[in-house]
């Protein structure tokens, strides 16, 4: 074929499908990059952003559908705005009457006191590290992620629940309550402290003692009908570890000056603090005391009960000692009351299940320094038969002169 003076060459049908393979290797090669970029493992910032960004998406999006809801119900105001500028100022106005609504329940909870006091213990904290961690990816200001917090560790709710209500998707909202935790267990030293002053019987530092925190075990699926019958075993016998240890020193006030949380199946019964005691025998200095159940080493810095009482100072001497028990009780009480999920945490990760309950205990104290008193109902106790362990002679001698003393100043003080 000709035109004019050039002449045209149609191309053979090897160069066809020499050029078709050419364009099928480009177009594999660009598919095979977008797979790779698609499907290679993302770093935590990379991460980060684009979940960030799918979050953003979503509430823009649902926020959207709302003012577009209140713009079609509301033919009559679309007639009257005729300009340009008016029209734009409707999604913006809607928008906003769409947040105040949304936020007004929220806003209503944030008068409560007691979120104004833990924000503002959290923001003296550390407030630098605050901006930082807690605004979270849906921009919640600090009142808000202590409300949250606050909601989820005061009532036995759900993270969907609490979800429905921040209209906050559930992943996010369960980052930013451990993110909380993290915040009030920095303080943690700061906050449980052990007394200076002490007052009592005859000097009593504070009262020893645990309860158990019940969670959930992480069962696996069984592999055979041998691992199911075990599995069903485990569950009706409650094994150890299906509950925390709790064990705690309140003072007079029903303060928390010592915590340690371990497994159910390693109670410790005293042992950790009977150690740091060994180390730092200034904590219970001569003429001072612990006071604890019976269970607990008896020895010079803890006195615990007699198993059986034989005689009327013996008698005495217990009752003595049961006031102090009691106050520790109502301690325990009102930590269960005031932080309801304690009850039973819903959760198979030790780490995550401890963290919860010391930010309980830390609080507990905050909000005992902010006059809030909360009263729980004390559990009945079942009598143990627990045998005496006995830490040292100069225990029995300690406890010995205690109850001489007692006994002494009840005589005199009838005569």
């Amino acid at each position: 074929m000709t035109l004019g003076n050039f002449q045209l060459n149609e191309p053979t049908y090897f160069e066809q499908m020499e050029l078709l393979e050419e364009n099928v290797a480009a177009a594999g090669r660009v598919l095979l990059e977008v797979i790779q970029v698609e499907w290679e493992p993302l770093s935590h910032s990379e991460l980060d952003q684009r979940l960030e960004r799918v979050v953003e998406e979503m509430i823009e999006a649902d926020l959207v559908a709302q003012v577009q809801e209140q713009v079609n119900a509301a033919p009559q105001l679309k007639q009257d705005l005729t300009t340009a500028d008016q029209v734009q100022a409707v999604p913006k106005q809607l928008f906003q009457e769409s947040a105040l609504q949304r936020s007004h329940a929220t806003d209503v909870m944030e008068a409560n006191p007691t979120v104004q006091y833990v924000t503002n213990f959290l923001q003296s904290s550390n407030p630098m590290h605050i901006k930082r961690r807690m605004s979270g990816r849906a921009k919640l200001s600090l009142s808000h992620t202590a409300l949250l917090s606050l909601t989820l560790l005061s009532k036995r709710v759900s993270y969907r629940s609490v979800s429905s209500s921040f209209h906050l998707e559930k992943g996010n909202i369960h980052r930013i309550f451990f993110s909380f935790c993290d915040q009030v267990i920095a303080q943690q030293h700061r906050i449980i402290q052990w007394p200076t002053e002490e007052g009592g019987l005859p000097r009593v530092v504070g009262v020893l003692g645990e309860t158990h925190i019940p969670i959930r075990l992480p069962f696996g699926k069984p592999d055979s009908e041998n691992n199911a019958q075990e599995a069903k075993r485990l569950k009706s016998e409650a094994p150890p570890d299906s509950w925390l240890n709790l064990e705690l020193v309140c003072d007079l006030d029903e303060r928390f000056v010592y915590c340690h949380i371990s497994k159910g199946s390693e109670r410790v019964q005293g042992r950790d603090l009977l150690e740091r005691l060994q180390q730092q025998p200034e904590m219970v200095p001569p003429g001072t005391c612990l006071i604890a159940g019976v269970g607990y080493p008896l020895s010079e810095q803890i006195l615990t009960p007699f198993p059986i009482c034989q005689t009327p100072q013996e008698n005495l001497y217990n009752r003595a000692l049961l006031t102090h028990l009691s106050r520790f009780q109502q301690a325990i009480a009102d930590l269960k009351e005031r932080f309801q999920k304690l009850r039973y945490l819903d959760m198979g990760n030790f780490n995550k299940a401890k963290a919860v309950v010391l930010t309980a205990c830390i609080l507990h104290n905050v909000l005992l320094e902010m006059g809030d008193v909360t009263k729980g109902v004390m559990e009945d106790c079942p009598v143990e038969d627990v045998e005496e362990v006995v830490q040292c002679e100069s225990g029995v001698r300690m406890r010995q002169s205690v109850m001489n003393v007692l006994y002494s100043l009840m005589e005199n003080g009838s005569q």
